[in-house]
């Protein structure tokens, strides 16, 4: 089943574009590669929360986040290729804003991975590094970047 296919499936429609914030483009194709840029939790123009997790924001609700942008990404991704050029997804790197002592940055990190894994299905499970930071831009509480591979 096609990547397009699968999320009308899911009832999740791929976000518009979210524009830059700073001198970068969302996404870029080299070869066979597509890199995103860092996706924020962005909807609708704003913000889908703000602080730290484990302190503002809960887990749960950064696990939330992960996976908006997660979409985000795919968006950017769709934007250079067409989401059903898609063949694998390769790498997986989350930025979680963290509030000291917590730990906690793989199951949040967990909510882009695991929307991946319901789109692309096997071809979903990728390499990934959960990093705790002390701030992110905009204040965001979580931050995704892909790297997929396209045919």
């Amino acid at each position: 089943m096609s990547a397009s296919a699968r999320l009308r499936q899911l009832g999740v429609a791929l976000p518009e574009v979210v524009a830059p914030l700073a001198s970068y483009v969302p996404a870029v194709r080299t070869g066979s590669l597509v890199y995103t840029a860092g996706q924020l939790p962005m909807e609708a123009g704003k913000l889908a929360g703000t602080g730290k997790v484990g302190a503002e924001v809960s887990p749960e609700e950064g696990k939330a986040m992960a996976r908006i942008c997660a979409l985000n990404a795919l968006a950017a991704v769709d934007s250079v290729v067409g989401i059903d050029a898609v063949t694998r997804v390769i790498k997986v790197v989350g930025f979680v804003a963290s509030a000291p002592g917590f730990n906690g940055q793989p199951g949040v990190v967990n909510g882009a991975s695991d929307l991946l894994a319901e789109v692309f299905g096997e071809q979903g499970a990728h390499a990934r590094s959960a990093v705790g930071v002390s701030e992110l831009p905009l204040d965001a509480p979580v931050e995704v970047e892909l790297v997929v591979e396209v045919g």
